[in-house]
């Protein structure tokens, strides 16, 4: 089914990794990547052992003085090729996402637009990596702010987004004078290995060396060997919040630096001034998009009394109409989970919230027959429930959403939101100038993005992408979130004839 793609792309239906001339590193045990989407073998790919991962490392530091020697322009030049590369594949790589990944090929033709949009984002930045300048207290004296490249970027990305996120990091680091280290998914390899053959392609048409960009593929194994090397200067992880949580605390220990993007409990708030038919279409693809396998799905609805039962019963019919089924049809809603080991997830889930005293307005269960042989495939469900319910402050990475009652003003919807561990994207459904300006104060959205009458799930690359709390307080994309793939250096210049000391010390001789 994906063959043709796989072609296009320049990799085989089976793979095996290899380093000359393509960067990647693969040489212990090979894992399988199997399709949600109908549950047949894609390929295999062979997983990066020890030795794979040293070579991948010494050849990313053999390569870092000449590509960050490279005038930021130019750097930004190879980064405009690739999106232009991308441009050329956009439908092949947006199907194979969709095939390895689940999600419907329209987001996987949107995921590459990112890819593109990120690539174009960092060509105008690789012109504007601007400093400071400051007044000295010193007469004579000039200081200023530079950054410089940090030297080794380690990007550790999830499933859902196969390739786009490892893009927004891939692309910044790079305008900025890094070399590149990445650990796909080991549950969506093949797409890994496609963007890394597309990036390649670039580097050796512009004559650059291997090792501006490696990938290494495997299991956790691997990212732990990456927290742990002092030779890699910044992890970028993206993943459940389990996962930061170990990454952080190893990186810690070395005093590395690390930028995390984890979990989200997303919520729209619904007040009595919102645009009830706006929110139905915000919420309805905010929880059902990529199968509400997205860190910025929307996971509960907190709504007004007042208008409590419109929107409970315009969603229950709205899901009702919801087409579930291959993701590579385009008049399907709704593909599969990524595997079966989610669907236990989303069948446990289901479990507790009844377990906790909550309803199921609209019942999940998992799906059989023709066309759901992969069984990957689950039916979206709504559930009536309490905010402090032990399932509803989890991230559960399934199409399931809460309908959250509140009954005063919006100050008490905000608590709410704002009362779970997580602290990624928010939303609030109103026509009120008042509580659209509460929402976002200071006394608002505790979330590192606050959206006004739009949802919960999907961002521009224009503005930094992260959230507090346990998302980890990383920022990513747009903005100044390239800041972080580089070191930060005062520079305080004496073009006087004399030594004078700050804060008028005197010291004689």
């Amino acid at each position: 089914m994906i063959n043709e793609e796989l072609k296009s792309l320049g990799i085989e239906n089976h793979h095996k990794g290899t380093s000359t001339g393509t960067a990647w590193f693969g040489s212990g045990d090979r894992i399988e990547s199997r399709s949600p989407v109908d549950g047949k073998s894609i390929g295999h790919v062979s997983c990066t052992a020890m030795p794979d991962y040293e070579r991948a490392i010494t050849t990313a530091l053999s390569a870092k003085s000449a590509w960050s020697n490279l005038p930021a322009p130019n750097r930004g030049e190879v980064v405009r090729q690739f999106g232009e590369k991308l441009r050329l594949h956009k439908n092949e790589l947006g199907r194979l996402v969709s095939y390895e990944m689940g999600k419907s090929y329209q987001e996987g033709l949107g995921e590459v637009q990112e890819m593109i949009d990120i690539c174009d984002f960092a060509v105008g930045l690789s012109r504007q990596l601007y400093g400071f300048t400051m007044h000295s207290e010193r007469p004579a004296h000039r200081m200023y702010e530079q950054y410089h490249p940090l030297g080794v970027v380690g990007i550790i990305s999830a499933f859902n987004f196969p390739v786009a996120v490892w893009a927004w990091n891939a692309a910044l680091a790079l305008v900025c004078g890094n070399v590149i280290i990445w650990k796909g998914s080991e549950k969506t390899p093949l797409c890994s290995i496609a963007c890394q053959k597309l990036l390649t392609e670039v580097l050796t048409a512009n004559h650059l060396p291997e090792g501006i960009s490696s990938i290494c593929t495997g299991s956790a194994d691997v990212g732990r060997w990456m927290a742990e090397d002092a030779r890699i200067d910044l992890i970028s992880a993206t993943g459940s919040t389990r996962m930061g949580k170990q990454v952080a605390a190893t990186v810690a220990t070395r005093l590395g630096k690390s930028l995390l993007e984890l979990g989200g409990n997303n919520a729209i708030i619904v007040t009595p001034h919102a645009d009830l038919k706006m929110t139905i279409m915000a919420a309805v693809f905010g929880a059902v998009g990529t199968a509400g396998q997205r860190c910025t799905s929307t996971r509960r609805l907190i709504i007004h009394e007042d208008v409590y039962e419109h929107v409970r019963d315009a969603l229950t019919s709205a899901y009702q109409q919801l087409k579930i089924g291959t993701p590579l049809d385009t008049e399907n809603h709704v593909g599969p989970l990524i595997d079966t080991d989610a669907v236990k997830h989303y069948l446990s889930a289901l479990s507790e919230i009844k377990k906790e005293g909550g309803t199921l307005l609209v019942e999940g269960q998992v799906l059989q027959g023709e066309g759901y042989e992969s069984n990957c495939y689950v039916k979206p469900a709504i559930a009536e429930v309490e905010n402090h319910y032990a399932i509803v402050q989890k991230e559960t990475f399934a199409p399931i959403l809460y309908l959250i009652k509140y009954r005063g003003e919006v100050s008490e919807a905000i608590a709410l939101q704002n009362a779970v561990a997580q602290g990624l994207s928010s939303s609030i459904m109103t026509n009120n100038l008042q509580e659209a300006e509460h929402f976002l104060s200071h006394r608002g959205s505790d979330c590192g993005i606050a959206n006004v009458n739009i949802g919960t799930s999907g961002a521009e690359i224009g503005g930094a992408f992260g959230g507090e709390k346990e998302t980890g307080g990383g920022r990513e994309s747009g903005s100044d979130a390239w800041k972080a793939y580089m070191r930060r250096q005062t520079n305080t210049i004496n073009y006087s004839n004399t030594l004078p000391l700050a804060q008028g010390i005197k010291f004689n001789f």
